[in-house]
């Protein structure tokens, strides 16, 4: 018998020939340097479990109020994290999400129809490609280029503005390049999507995180909001709480279009009211003592930064993120240098093309991993720059 699924899932969920290079070679007992780890659970991070935990055993979540923007204590608690950033943002302009992925399912039912197009950045993290597919959306990239650190290219941004196009989606620092959006490029974003009325979508999960240890980022919470904008976040990244679940979009922009989209953003929430009361109930705590653990992973970062620079392998530069590209030597294309690294090696990093980076020789690594694990992981690479003597 056989069955008819949707073409909007047509993946390849086989295994990948990379992932089952990974799996045999644990099998086998060799020891691998694994510099993609980026689950900060796992990263040997002191977290308060007493105070994470206790937060969940809230009585109040035996009653069952449900609000389609989530509970006003949780939004309230969203609004003061934006305080802090020197944002004034109203509790009635949050919907609070299961995570931003959640989030961006709700941005794509709101302002595309089944073949619109939505702009992202390239590199850029690929989890866009699987959202955009479940809502019939079309995703074109727009290209950040390197020189020196990396920039918007804006002009070929323009061009690949079409009739079907809706919104450009922005994450700010990018991940995997660290590029934090600055605030000439911040106006010349928002004039565009104000000209051609399109919505700007503003992914701040690494806000948090930037790599001077004297910088704050901006948020795009902060006004003034000429053309209509959603800004993301979730204390996945922000409080180091991925398995907690909990994300929300703050919806900005000239009245009467900010009003509009968040009414019918309210139907939207109010169809699947996915978030759970203790969660909700408990957010506050968690974002009231997220600097505990943001610290601790900065430092981690820096640290790891620093080593990955110091050791001799050329680091691109980035400004914020958990994440690092590095340029090893182009005599193969990426996907073999990322194949020969763990066959000859040991060592486990992503190719650069995972991330939709085009030039030969680019990997990346995660820069929360424990630093021993790290240090003995890049020393390892470093062995990669002589390929090109020994070839």
């Amino acid at each position: 018998m056989s069955y008819r699924f949707s073409a909007r899932t047509g993946w390849d969920v086989g295994e990948s020939g990379f992932a089952r290079a990974i799996r045999e070679t644990r099998a086998s007992g060799r020891r691998l340097y694994d510099l993609t780890i980026s689950n900060p659970t796992v990263c040997g991070f002191e977290y308060d479990v007493e105070g994470i935990l206790g937060a969940l055993k809230d009585n109040r979540a035996m009653s069952y109020d449900p609000d389609p923007r989530g509970m006003r204590s949780a939004r309230e608690a969203v609004a003061e994290y934006y305080a802090n950033h020197g944002a004034a943002v109203d509790p009635d302009s949050v919907v609070m999400t299961t995570s931003t992925s959640e989030g961006y399912g709700y941005l794509f039912r709101l302002l595309c129809d089944a073949g619109d197009e939505v702009l992202v950045a390239q590199p850029s993290y690929p989890l866009f490609d699987f959202l955009a597919d479940l809502e019939d959306v079309r995703l074109r990239p727009y290209p950040l280029f390197y020189d020196y650190g990396w920039w918007i290219d804006f002009a070929e941004l323009e061009r690949r503005i079409g009739p079907r196009t809706k919104a450009i989606v922005v994450v700010h620092p990018n991940n995997p390049t660290g590029h934090a959006t600055e605030a000439g490029e911040r106006a010349r974003l928002e004039e565009i999507c104000a000209r051609h009325g399109l919505a700007l979508i503003v992914d701040e999960v690494f806000l948090d995180y930037p790599i001077a240890a004297d910088e704050k980022l901006m948020s795009f919470a902060g006004g003034p909001h000429p053309a209509l904008t959603f800004v993301l976040s979730g204390m996945s990244k922000i409080s180091g709480l991925p398995q907690m679940k909990a994300g929300w979009v703050v919806g900005l922009g000239p009245e009467p279009v900010r009003r509009e989209a968040m009414g019918r953003l309210e139907v939207i929430a109010d169809t699947f009211l996915s978030m759970n009361a203790p969660v909700q109930l408990a957010l506050p705590v968690w974002l009231a003592g997220r600097e505990g653990i943001q610290q601790q992973i900065r430092e981690r970062v820096r640290e790891n930064y620093r080593v990955a620079v110091e050791i001799g392998v050329e680091v691109l530069r980035l400004e914020a993120g958990w994440s690092a590209i590095l340029r090893l030597p182009q005599t193969e294309v990426q996907d073999r240098v990322v194949d020969r690294l763990l066959r000859e090696l040991d060592v486990v990093v992503h190719p650069g093309s995972f991330y939709g980076i085009a030039e030969a020789g680019r990997v990346v690594v995660s820069l929360i991993g424990p630093p021993d694990e790290f240090s003995l992981g890049m020393e390892r690479l470093l062995r990669a720059n002589r390929w090109n003597q020994d070839s």
